[in-house]
């Protein structure tokens, strides 16, 4: 039976409208970081990290979207904050070596998550199945413990007062978006039985 139209063109628009806005955020961030890595190579490993979930944002598939303006609110905030963020001159405050393995492991554990995600992915709250395998045994939203990794490798790299507020924030939201997912999510009998038996969200052993 034929989806009625009014039920399906809200979230094709709003569809659309998220795809558009992270595409024009992308740009100065990929202009900003191009023009920093002759003086510091390492940072294309944050670069990597967000704009992986671009390339997935644009060409993820269709599914279940909450549509409510408090999850379009904190999805967009979330998104916005780290693609926000421009190479500075700000102070190390670890060895380089340090910032730089970081930033890799984190860089590792989110395309570990997002292969098992394959199109799987999106800014808003949707259901594009459950996935259970790699990295989604240990926590149930790998990649955002893999985003706040390599965030904070960056973070010790080039500190900046400016820098942290774009990043509390910024993982402030990528909490609240885990609740407002899993709201979505715990609808679905085989994500509830996924989340009975992989316990914790973000961090093992804490939350």
């Amino acid at each position: 039976m034929r989806e009625p139209e009014a039920s399906t063109t809200l979230p094709r628009a709003l569809d659309y409208l998220e795809r558009l806005f992270v595409a024009l955020l992308a740009v100065p961030f990929v202009i900003a970081f191009a023009q920093s890595l002759s003086v510091h190579p390492q940072f294309i490993l944050i670069a990597a990290s967000e704009l992986l979930a671009v390339v997935l944002i644009l060409t993820r598939k269709r599914g279940e979207m909450a549509i409510s303006a408090y999850a379009f609110f904190i999805a967009i905030v979330g998104t916005a904050m780290p693609l926000m963020i421009r190479p500075t001159d700000g102070a190390e405050l670890v060895p380089v070596w340090l910032s730089t393995t970081l930033m890799l492991i984190g860089l590792t554990f989110n395309v570990s998550a997002k292969l098992f995600l394959n199109r799987s992915f999106g800014i808003v709250a949707a259901n594009r199945g459950v996935k259970r395998g790699g990295p989604y045994r240990i926590v149930r939203h790998p990649m955002y413990l893999g985003y706040i990794t390599t965030q904070i490798g960056f973070l010790l790299a080039s500190f900046s007062l400016l820098t942290l507020l774009f990043y509390v924030t910024a993982w402030v939201f990528q909490v609240l978006r885990i609740r407002e997912e899993e709201k979505l999510l715990l609808r679905d009998e085989a994500y509830a039985s996924y989340s009975a038996t992989v316990r914790h969200r973000l961090i093992p052993g804490i939350y």
